[in-house]
């Protein structure tokens, strides 16, 4: 009997690594057609909306966040109605207005919607050397505050980690630093070509 033990056990250790390592890729890769199609439709690397759903929830469609964010790219009630507005659909306000937890749960939507707004974020700084950076600090305390960070400096020739050192919240410093990071690190095999 105990000279099944090791063998056993050895065998029991590689089945559970493997099928961890098997689950982990698609867990984090199951959206990727998704992040592919919506990132395209508004001019974004899907590496980086990959990169800021991994940091949001780590590809939880169902996570609420403290601030009723809901879903993959925790987009708030009111950026959903933006968007719905903007559209021009008045299903989707409608759909919004009854129930805009069970509309934002739903991964298309909230992707779609999530990357709307990150072009919106966008928008606002493009073309700076720190664009990626101010974007995603907006997208995650608001474009007020990278207004507020930037105030005494041309935008048009802050660094990305000179902007970075501005961010005054230490979770908005971390978050977008966490991105960028993994943003960087993409490229290494992370996100499925």
């Amino acid at each position: 009997m105990r000279r099944y033990l090791l063998p056993g056990l050895l065998l029991f250790i590689v089945c559970s690594a493997a099928g961890s390592y098997l689950f982990y890729n698609y867990w984090v890769h199951r959206y990727d057609a998704l992040i592919e199609q919506q990132a395209s439709v508004y001019r974004l690397d899907r590496k980086l909306v990959w990169s800021v759903i991994y940091e949001e929830t780590f590809f939880r469609a169902w996570k609420i966040g403290a601030a009723e964010e809901v879903g993959l790219m925790q987009v708030t009630p009111t950026v959903a109605r933006e968007w719905a507005k903007e559209t021009g659909f008045k299903e989707y306000e409608k759909q919004i207005a009854e129930n805009t937890g069970e509309f934002l749960r739903d991964p298309q939507r909230n992707i779609q919607i999530g990357c709307w707004y990150l072009e919106r974020m966008r928008e606002k700084f493009r073309d700076s050397p720190a664009e990626k950076a101010m974007m995603l600090a907006a997208y995650n305390a608001g474009a007020s505050r990278v207004e507020e960070w930037t105030k005494d400096v041309d935008r048009s020739k802050i660094s990305e980690a000179e902007f970075i050192e501005r961010i005054n919240i230490s979770s908005t410093k971390a978050y977008v630093s966490s991105i960028l990071k993994r943003y960087s690190e993409t490229g290494a095999g992370n996100f499925i070509d």
